[in-house]
């Protein structure tokens, strides 16, 4: 008989992150289903569903809910770094785990997290490295007013500061602010060789659209010779965006690709997936211990397919940098196996000059 075992999903499906949210949901529910199909597996998922409906406010008391009132340990949740950090608390109390299946900023390791997509040296670090030989280092720097986009902007200063570029401006928007006219008045005037754009959701979309407009007025800002990057734009958002995605140059582990191989929507949803997939099998060959610390479960030999280190509970993730051509990501560069490096601890072989303060979070 198939031993059942309950798994809290903590997604919002309104708000300003929406579209992310649901390409994660999407993932963690594919995978659910296919384990729960699989004639040989010894178990069967039960999703437990909470919807915060995009209110900060509400993730901690949801998770406590879900870890409270039902027998789940595992948490797949979570889209922003803000959410994330306002579970841990909760999750430590009550001994749960959230698998995370976002890029986010790094400078954290929680043995309450496990985080399956990618961190700085697996997005902003490759894509910065490979701007820099083929457009130049003077960047304009924009994002959301929130945790990651403070931290992408400050790794990006340092990163643009050692190479001996300049960052030429830098703004940031509320969540969900769309007034980006002052943001494309200063890059105008900055005529930087890139812009780094770490807005999310609506104010994201918005500015992309407004770029566009100023590429068809001066053919500077153009993606030929000042093209946006991103470190979180992936398929999932498209359709909101429309025509002004063309020419955006992102990176991340996974971009949907033609061919016999399976297609997920995006690098969001292959993530949930793969955390559920990756939580299934970790559960399978723990016995019956459900409630084994997530720690043991990583070190166990179970684990060692799974590409996840762990002690820093980061996973192992190819990089992949590419570029909106005709409505679909074209890779213009791959890395494969890139471990994950969330304290930027191995970047002594390049020539910065300063540091980050580094902090974990316990």
């Amino acid at each position: 008989m198939r031993r059942r075992i309950e798994i809290g999903l903590l997604y919002s499906r309104e708000g300003s992150y929406a579209l992310l949210s649901e390409a994660c949901r999407a993932g963690a529910l594919s995978a659910i289903a296919e384990v729960n199909a699989d004639p040989a597996a010894a178990l069967e998922l039960i999703a437990v569903e909470r919807d915060p409906r995009g209110n900060l406010d509400l993730y901690g008391p949801l998770c406590a809910e879900i870890l409270r009132d039902t027998t789940a340990r595992h948490v797949v949740g979570c889209i922003t770094s803000s959410s994330r950090k306002e579970v841990i608390p909760t999750l430590e109390k009550a001994g749960g785990t959230l698998w995370y299946a976002c890029p986010y900023e790094g400078f954290e390791a929680s043995d309450r997290v496990v985080y399956t997509h990618a961190c700085p040296n697996q997005h902003l670090l490759p894509l910065l490295d490979w701007t820099f030989a083929r457009f130049g280092r003077r960047g304009y720097l924009t994002g959301s007013n929130y945790i990651w986009g403070w931290e992408i902007g400050r790794v990006a200063r340092d990163v643009i500061g050692a190479a001996g570029g300049t960052v030429v401006g830098e703004r940031f928007l509320p969540i969900g602010d769309t007034d980006v006219g002052r943001i494309i008045e200063e890059i105008r005037a900055t005529r930087p060789d890139f812009v780094l754009n770490s807005l999310i959701g609506p104010s994201s979309y918005e500015f992309l659209r407004a770029y566009a407009a100023l590429g068809l007025q001066d053919p500077h800002f153009t993606a030929a010779r000042c093209p946006v990057l991103s470190c979180n734009l992936t398929e999932c958002e498209f359709d909101a965006i429309g025509p002004a995605a063309e020419g955006v140059i992102s990176a991340g582990p996974y971009f949907r690709q033609p061919g016999p191989a399976r297609a997920f929507g995006s690098s969001f949803e292959a993530a949930a997936h793969g955390a559920v997939r990756t939580l299934a099998a970790l559960l399978s060959n723990a016995g019956n211990q459900e409630h084994v610390p997530t720690a043991d479960l990583l070190a166990s030999p179970a684990a060692t397919p799974c590409r996840i280190d762990p002690e820093t509970h980061h996973t192992t993730l190819p990089v992949l940098i590419a570029q909106v051509q005709g409505g679909a990501f074209h890779i213009l560069d791959r890395r494969e196996d890139v471990a994950a490096d969330p304290y930027l601890s191995r970047r002594d072989r390049r020539p910065v000059q300063s540091r980050p303060n580094l902090a974990v979070v316990k």
